[in-house]
C-alpha cells in the first residue's frame, strides 16, 4: 500500500549524496587485518558458550581459528554447513543477545569477540570468490515442495538438495528471499546482497524457484501432497496487527511493514515519501527498521512509541541505541486512544499513559504520518484448521516441524517451535525439518512415477 504524498508527506526531501550516506551500509567488511587483530581476541572455549548460544550451532571457535590461521575458505565451510544464510545472518543477527552477548570476554574486558563481523568476513569472502564449497550428493528420485522463500524454505530447499533429493520453492513474491529481501532495513543489507546470497545457495543444484504463486490462491495443499514427495510449509505471517481504532484509514497512517518494502523495493530511495513528523508504534525490529529510515529519509521528528518499558520491548537494547543515535525519540508506558486528523489526514496520535500514582495521564504527538508496527499475524488461506494450534495463530508442529498431516512440515515464524522471531532461528527449523524429511525418506519406498 503506497502513502499518498501531501504537503507534509513527500520524496526527496535529501539530495542523493545525503541519500547515499544514510543508506550506505552501517557495518562495512573487515579488512585482512582487522579480521586477524579480531580473531585473535578468541579463546578457543572448550565448552564454548557462544556455540550455545547460536540457534544453528556454528561451530565458532572453529572458524575463528581458522580466519586466524588465514584459512578463509574452511571458516566459510563451517559457517555455511551449519547456516546456509550465515552471510545474512551475519548482517541482521542481534549478536549483542545471541554469540556475542555469551562471550567469555565479556567478563574479562567488557568486549566480545566480534563474532558476527567475523563470520561476514569469512561468507563474503567465499561468495565473492564463488567457489563450491559443497557438493550435492546424488539424485534419490524424491522431489520437495517448499512453500515460500524465506530463510526457512531456503534453508530447507538447501538441506534437502544436498542429499540429492529435488526442491520446487513456490513464492508469492517476484524476488525470493521473504525477510531478508523485503522485510529488513535497507542500510543492514546493501548491494543487492540477499539476492546474491539466494544464487549462492541455489547454485548446489537441484533447486527450482516459482514466483508469483501463492498457497490458496494458485496452489493447493492436497493438490501438493499428492504430487509430491513432502511439503515444507514456510509462509511467515503476513498478516498485520491493526490498533482497531476509528481513523486507521487516514491519509498518512501505513502498517510498518509495507513502509519498508517500499523502501527494499524502491530503485531510488529517494522516490519513497516520508513526513515530516513521524509516529513509530511498537518495540520490535520492525519498529526500529521503520522509524530509523524515516530519519534516514529526512523526517524532521522521529517518534516511537511503546505501551511498556524498554524491558519488555522486542528490540534489543543495541536497536534502541542505534536508534535513539540516529534521533529516534522513544517514549514508553504510552498506549494511543485516539488518532486526530484535518481533512483526512493524520495531524497526530492522542496517547494515555498511567503514572507510579496511578494518575491517568494524556498526551498529544504530533504527526502527519503514522508507521503501525504492533505485531505480525499468520494469514491461514489454504491451510485446514487442523494444522493450526488451538488459537490459530502458528501452525502446530512437534519438535521435527512434522505437522498433524502426513508428509507435511512447517518451520519459521508461521510454526509453533517454540523458538524465537529471528533470521537465524527460521534457518534452524528449515534444516530440522529438512533432516527429519530425509529421515522419512530413508523409511519409505520412492513413489511410482
Amino acid at each position: 500500500m503506497a502513502i499518498k504524498q501531501t504537503g507534509d508527506i513527500a520524496a526527496q526531501r535529501l539530495s542523493p549524496d545525503q541519500l547515499s550516506c544514510e543508506f550506505s551500509d552501517i557495518a562495512p567488511l573487515l579488512d585482512a587485518s582487522a579480521a586477524a587483530a579480531a580473531a585473535s581476541r578468541c579463546h578457543y572455549c572448550y565448552d564454548a558458550p557462544c556455540v550455545n548460544a547460536c540457534p544453528t550451532q556454528i561451530d565458532i571457535p572453529s572458524f575463528i581459528r581458522k580466519i586466524g590461521n588465514g584459512n578463509l575458505k574452511g571458516a566459510a565451510v563451517d559457517i555455511l554447513s551449519a547456516n546456509p544464510l550465515g552471510g545474512m545472518c551475519a548482517r541482521v543477527c542481534p549478536t549483542e543477545i545471541l554469540c556475542e552477548g555469551a562471550c567469555v570476554r565479556n567478563h574479562q574486558d567488557a568486549k566480545p569477540v566480534a563474532i558476527g563481523a567475523l563470520q561476514r568476513h569469512a561468507t563474503d569472502w567465499a561468495m565473492a570468490r564463488g567457489e563450491p564449497l559443497f557438493k550435492r550428493a546424488a539424485e534419490t528420485g524424491r522431489h520437495v515442495a517448499v512453500i515460500g522463500a524465506g530463510p526457512a524454505g531456503l534453508a530447507c530447499a538447501h538441506r534437502l538438495a544436498l542429499s540429492g533429493h529435488r526442491v520446487t520453492i513456490y513464492d508469492a513474491h517476484e524476488k525470493a528471499g521473504g525477510l531478508n529481501e523485503y522485510g529488513i532495513a535497507a542500510y543492514k543489507t546493501v548491494d543487492d546482497f540477499a539476492q546474491r546470497e539466494v544464487a549462492w545457495l541455489c547454485s548446489v543444484g537441484g533447486i527450482e524457484i516459482e514466483h508469483g504463486v501463492a498457497l490458496g490462491r494458485d496452489i493447493q495443499l492436497d493438490t501438493l501432497r499428492q504430487q509430491y514427495d513432502a511439503v515444507f510449509l514456510a509462509i511467515g505471517l503476513t498478516g498485520v496487527r491493526s490498533l482497531a481504532m476509528e481513523g486507521e484509514d487516514l491519509s498518512g497512517v501505513m502498517n510498518a511493514v509495507d513502509f519498508i518494502e517500499q523502501i527494499r523495493t524502491a530503485s531510488d530511495v529517494g522516490t519513497v515519501p516520508v513526513g515530516r513528523r513521524v509516529v513509530v508504534i511498537g518495540g520490535g525490529n520492525t519498529a526500529v527498521d521503520a522509524a530509523v529510515q524515516s530519519r534516514k529519509l529526512g523526517a524532521t521528528s522521529v517518534t516511537m512509541v511503546y505501551r511498556r518499558g524498554v524491558e519488555s520491548m522486542s528490540a534489543t537494547w543495541a536497536e534502541r541505541d542505534f536508534a535513539q543515535t540516529n534521533g529516534v525519540t522513544l517514549v514508553t508506558h504510552a498506549t494511543p486512544s485516539r488518532l486526530m486528523s484535518e481533512e483526512n489526514g493524520v495531524t497526530g496520535v492522542e496517547f494515555e499513559r498511567t503514572s507510579s500514582d496511578g494518575t491517568q495521564e494524556r498526551f498529544v504527538i504530533a504527526a502527519d504520518m503514522l508507521l503501525k508496527a504492533i505485531g505480525q499475524t499468520l494469514v491461514a488461506v489454504g491451510l485446514e484448521r487442523e494444522l493450526l494450534t488451538l488459537d490459530g495463530s502458528r501452525i502446530e508442529v512437534d519438535a521435527n516441524g512434522q505437522t498433524s498431516l502426513p508428509g507435511v512440515w512447517a518451520g519459521g515464524d508461521c510454526a509453533a517451535t517454540g523458538g524465537i522471531d529471528l533470521t537465524v532461528q527460521a534457518v534452524q527449523d528449515g534444516k530440522i525439518a529438512a533432516a527429519a524429511i530425509d529421515a522419512q525418506f530413508a523409511r519409505t519406498a520412492v513413489k511410482a512415477a
